[in-house]
């Protein structure tokens, strides 16, 4: 047997290197480039884009995630939102709309005839509404004046609008009159929306009126039921509502991280994949 021995002269082997690294660089900045456009990204389909393999891409995100670029979850990695953002209601209707579709449903479930419920404002909430058609009796309060407008179309319903001023990006009513009004209520089950929720810090939102008003509603609510897709999980926003000790339920999708997951059930919090 012939062995054959290739020498590498120095500037060739650091040739090699500069090339790998470009690769590299560019890949990270399209998987940044797809994120930011998609809202999530999975290893799967990152291994089959670039031609690479898993353990390659999983590299990519963690490197990313420290850089706090991205956020790693379970199979793939979510994008980074910025603390404080009131994002319009508009934009976050398209952000996993699919994922709050599936949300909404599965939370609606938690629902029993003769029930008084309290709806947050927000997207996965208005999900959470479009499932309210299958009760014989139930009484609904909220602030969100788009959720009572589509409930109105429901003959088998019951609704309480609080006052209070219009909040134009959530479409929710706010102000001491709204916090007055929702303490003269109480209710069987709380549907929440959040922007931030993070294990340590507990829930979140950009709006300071809106965090205390919020407040007011799960001192006012039997059951506090958390509904949120998986991109809010490890963020923090702008305003503290209340630590993950008031939370009773979590409904969220599948992309939520295992950590996460096995955290909240550790603190005696049931949570429900939609799927």
């Amino acid at each position: 047997m012939i062995l054959t021995i290739v020498n590498l002269k120095p500037h060739k082997i650091m040739e090699l290197d500069n090339i790998n690294g470009k690769s590299t660089v560019q890949r990270r900045a399209r998987i940044l480039d797809i994120i930011n456009s998609k809202g999530q990204v999975n290893i799967y389909d990152l291994s089959k884009l670039f031609s690479v393999s898993d353990v390659t891409i999983r590299k990519d995100l963690d490197n990313l995630e420290k850089k706090n670029m991205l956020i790693r979850a379970r199979g793939g990695a979510l994008k980074a939102m910025r603390v404080g953002i009131d994002y319009e209601f508009s934009d976050k209707k398209k952000k996993f709309f699919k994922e709050k579709q599936l949300i909404g449903k599965l939370a609606a479930g938690l629902i029993e005839d003769n029930d008084t419920i309290l709806l947050d404002s927000g997207t996965t909430i208005l999900e959470v509404a479009r499932n309210l058609t299958m009760f014989k009796d139930l009484t609904v309060i909220t602030n969100a004046i788009n959720i009572a407008a589509l409930l109105g179309e429901y003959d088998n319903l019951r609704i309480l609008v609080p006052g209070g001023y219009l909040r134009k990006k959530s479409f929710s009513l706010i102000g001491a009159q709204s916090d007055e009004s929702f303490r003269k209520y109480y209710c069987d089950k709380l549907f929440l929306a959040v922007d931030g929720f993070d294990i340590d810090y507990g829930l979140s939102t950009p709006n300071p009126e809106e965090a205390h008003l919020n407040r007011t509603m799960i001192k006012m609510s039997k059951q506090l039921i958390v509904v949120t897709d998986s991109s809010k999980f490890q963020r923090k926003s702008l305003a503290f509502i209340c630590p993950l000790e008031s939370v009773d339920v979590v409904v969220t999708d599948q992309y939520i991280p295992e950590d996460i997951k096995r955290k909240l059930e550790n603190m005696n919090i049931k949570v429900l994949i939609a799927s």
